[in-house]
């Protein structure tokens, strides 16, 4: 089993504020964790290239490309422009954004090429969140949309699934696929709680909320009893993993209470799910996950089963 890791020097280069838990410090607290682990020297490292711009049109709007690229070319070197309150360009967000939507893509390349059998985008800016129209909650563009779509509409693939377990509902994700049933979408998050989004039923979503304080066995229920039946309907031919760390206890930013091991035990029920019905294809991006020394460990537990020595 072949599993590499995509990432590149220009994700941390964005930055939002000394202030801001979206951090450059996030990737390197993975970094030192995979060397800490030895779990790196297991992994295919490879660099992030730069997305081709039609990929990002296919999932969001010329006006929302413009002013993500537009605002962050004007800016000067220690100069700082809001989208919103909480999500902030610096001069190096475009490219950065460019190199964590390539990276989504070009793993999802080369797990259909047969190159690999997994991968890990370690990457930010994250992307769960992000409209078609619109930038919000720390996410420049939807990674794994974008990916998705790719895989789809470029590769071909008839039906894919995305799962995501950040502690935050992605309602980007949701808004983008919404009713396509070429999409199956399984999530958990916590509510009420950013991005307080309508709660809105459709046929290929399986989006649960949990209120806070919800453990990791009440977690794994849900998923046995509501997204791995769906799972296992839908036959996605390639799944898609956002992968947020938030829900972990020791993070300040949410109030669940999933530790190593349920990340661990997600990881195993979605490759059962990739082994059956996709080839064991997967690729996992990075969303959130802001308590460091938690942040790391859970991407190693996540990544020793990706990789098959867990």
């Amino acid at each position: 089993m072949t599993t590499a890791i995509y990432t590149h020097p220009d994700c941390k280069r964005h930055e939002m504020g000394h202030w801001h838990p979206e951090c450059p410090d996030r990737l390197q607290a993975i970094e030192d964790q995979l060397i800490a682990s030895q779990i790196g020297i297991l992994l295919e490292h490879r660099e992030a290239p730069v997305v081709d711009l039609a990929d990002i049109e296919r999932v969001h709007t010329p006006a929302a490309i413009a002013r993500v690229r537009d605002s962050a070319a004007s800016l000067g070197a220690s100069e700082y422009y809001p989208l919103d309150p909480d999500t902030i360009l610096n001069t190096h967000s475009w490219k950065a954004a460019l190199r964590a939507a390539g990276a989504a893509v070009a793993a999802t390349d080369a797990v259909i090429a047969g190159e690999i059998e997994n991968a890990f985008c370690a990457i930010r800016p994250p992307g769960h969140h992000a409209l078609p129209g619109e930038a919000m909650g720390f996410c420049l563009f939807g990674n794994v949309a974008i990916a998705a779509k790719h895989a789809m509409e470029v590769r071909g693939l008839k039906r894919v699934a995305i799962v995501d377990f950040d502690v935050h509902h992605g309602n980007g994700s949701e808004e983008i696929f919404r009713n396509d049933p070429r999409v199956l979408m399984v999530s958990f998050f916590q509510h009420p709680f950013y991005p307080y989004s309508e709660l809105r039923p459709a046929d290929n979503m399986v989006n649960v909320p949990v209120p806070a304080y919800t453990t990791g066995e009440v977690v794994r229920q849900l998923i046995s009893e509501q997204w791995l039946p769906a799972l296992h309907k839908h036959r996605p031919e390639m799944i898609f993993i956002s992968a947020g760390f938030d829900a972990h206890r020791e993070d300040d930013l949410g109030q669940m209470g999933l530790v190593e091991a349920d990340y661990a035990w997600i990881t195993h029920q979605v490759m059962a799910v990739a082994q059956e019905h996709a080839q064991g294809r997967i690729v996992s991006c990075l969303e959130g996950g802001y308590a460091l020394s938690a942040l790391g460990r859970s991407v190693v537990a996540h990544l020793r089963v990706l990789a098959g020595v867990d």
